[in-house]
C-alpha cells in the first residue's frame, strides 16, 4: 500500500462565513454538494454516493471557522487521516476563502484534487457564489 500524502486546496468564495459553515458542518448542507445524502447520529456522519456509503466521525468543530472529519475504516493509518474544511476571512478585505485539507494516495493525488474542485464547484452553484 502506498503512503497517503496530505494536500491543501484554497478556494475563494463570495459568501458569508456563517452561511458557508452551514454547508460544511450539517448533514443537510453537506448533502447539497458533497454527497447524495448524509445522515448523522451524534458525531458520526454517514455519507452516501450511489450504492456506496462511508462513515466519518466529526472530530473538531469551531463555529464559522473549521470542521474536521475522520473516516472510520479498518486501515492502519486511519487515525492519521482526516479531511478538514477551514474558513478564512481576510481581516482587511473581508474576502472569504475555503481551505480544504485532505490526504490521498500518491498515485491518486491529482484525481483527488480534481474531485474536490468539482465538489466545490457544486457548492459554489448552491451558494450562488462565483
Amino acid at each position: 500500500m502506498s503512503r497517503r500524502i496530505p494536500f491543501t486546496l484554497e478556494i475563494d468564495f463570495q459568501a458569508s462565513p456563517q452561511l458557508l459553515f452551514q454547508y460544511l458542518s450539517t448533514p443537510s448542507g453537506l448533502a447539497e454538494w458533497f454527497a447524495d445524502d448524509v445522515n448523522s447520529r451524534g458525531e458520526d456522519f454517514t455519507f452516501f454516493w450511489n450504492e456506496d456509503q462511508e462513515t466519518a466521525k466529526l472530530i473538531q468543530k469551531k463555529n464559522n471557522e473549521r470542521v474536521r472529519f475522520q473516516w472510520i475504516n479498518d486501515e492502519d493509518d486511519a487515525d492519521e487521516v482526516f479531511f478538514e474544511f477551514r474558513i478564512q476571512v481576510d481581516e482587511i478585505t473581508k474576502d472569504v476563502s475555503l481551505i480544504i485539507s485532505d490526504f490521498a494516495e500518491e498515485d491518486e493525488l491529482e484525481e483527488s484534487k480534481m474531485l474536490w474542485e468539482n465538489s466545490v464547484s457544486s457548492l459554489k452553484q448552491v451558494l450562488g457564489s462565483s
